[in-house]
């Protein structure tokens, strides 16, 4: 392939309303070259997260075009003279970094952020999981410090607060293959999806949490991973925590929060980046590690895919408008994933 080759890809120069014709535009750039650990992918399947929409909201006007794509699933067309894990022909998944992203025909990746795709799944299937499962992987298994083999936490209970988003689907299954007894809140109306991804007692999260607590004979749990505003919530969890338990979330806030209140009793708060360690060039290994083992996992049948909805005709700035104004709603369960070939 030639380095001078054009590939088409979506971005956008300036952080517009997403009706706006300039939201998302179909462009042409160069191919580019994999060198050292990195791997050339053909993008086949991408999906749509929030912070894909924060990224795209904040932007002020650029010089060059920005390109967005957090997960991406594809084939492997180059390698650079350092790569070890992967081949031409394999077939990835990865969660990228803040280089240029999976909105692109032919996208380098760090094959240490990089796993073979779970086989029982399908191009879409597998994009809808690297960034949700990575940090649900993270926050139950590195910053919980919980045991990530089947059934190994039994007798401990987790509240997931939004159970039923992207990293909660997630979450809410691999806490309840690792043993714990799982508590999610959802509106009543996604009960049945909380059920299917793993939840044992859906709560509604518009009722006041102490109050489903002693209905449901439960006076805390030990680990509490709040996927929304924390703020919103504090109030109402601060006292839900067992002593020596854990309190996480993955959501920056704007106001101060009070965490003294836990210091007697040595319960600890932990935030969740996923991107925090390509930012900090920190165990960054640790991530494809992570990928294989969703894989794994997914191709026994124990992690199922959260893909909810698919534009399947194509990846070009028509259908990723699309998929990105269903996220921007804040109410789609799972996963919106745009796939097919890049023809805008």
């Amino acid at each position: 392939m030639s380095e001078k080759e054009l590939m088409k890809v979506v971005g956008f120069y300036e952080g517009l309303p997403i009706d706006d014709p300039k939201s998302f535009m179909d462009e042409k750039e160069q191919v580019p070259v994999p060198t050292s650990q990195d791997l050339l992918v053909k993008v086949n399947a991408v999906s749509v997260n929030p912070v894909d929409t924060k990224l795209r909201q904040d932007n002020g006007i650029r010089n060059a075009l920005r390109i967005l794509g957090f997960d991406g699933v594809g084939k492997v067309v180059a390698v650079g003279d350092e790569v070890q894990k992967f081949s031409v022909g394999d077939r990835v998944f990865y969660a990228g970094t803040t280089r240029a992203g999976s909105n692109q025909e032919y996208q380098l990746v760090d094959e240490r952020i990089a796993a073979l795709a779970p086989k029982n799944l399908s191009d879409e299937e597998a994009a809808a999981l690297p960034l949700t499962s990575l940090t649900a992987y993270e926050l139950l298994f590195e910053k919980f410090g919980l045991i990530p083999e089947e059934n190994a936490n039994r007798g401990k209970k987790i509240l997931v607060i939004n159970g039923a988003g992207g990293v909660g689907s997630i979450l809410n299954q691999l806490a309840h293959w690792a043993g714990l007894e799982v508590y999610a809140t959802a509106s009543p109306k996604n009960f049945e999806w909380l059920k299917k991804t793993g939840v044992d007692y859906p709560i509604d999260y518009h009722q006041d949490l102490s109050k489903s607590f002693r209905e449901l004979g439960i006076d805390q749990v030990e680990y509490v991973a709040v996927l929304f505003d924390i703020t919103r919530y504090f109030d109402q969890i601060k006292h839900l925590v067992r002593p020596f338990g854990h309190v996480g979330t993955i959501v920056g806030i704007k106001e101060p929060l009070d965490i003294g209140v836990w210091k007697n009793q040595s319960i600890s708060f932990d935030w969740e980046y996923m991107f925090a360690k390509t930012d900090y060039n920190y165990e960054i290994e640790t991530q494809g590690e992570a990928l294989a083992h969703i894989a794994a996992l997914a191709n026994e049948g124990i992690i199922r895919s959260t893909l909810s909805k698919v534009y399947s005709d194509g990846i070009n700035a028509k259908n990723l408008k699309q998929a990105t104004k269903d996220v921007e709603t804040g109410h789609m369960l799972g996963k919106v994933v745009v796939s097919g070939p890049f023809n805008g």
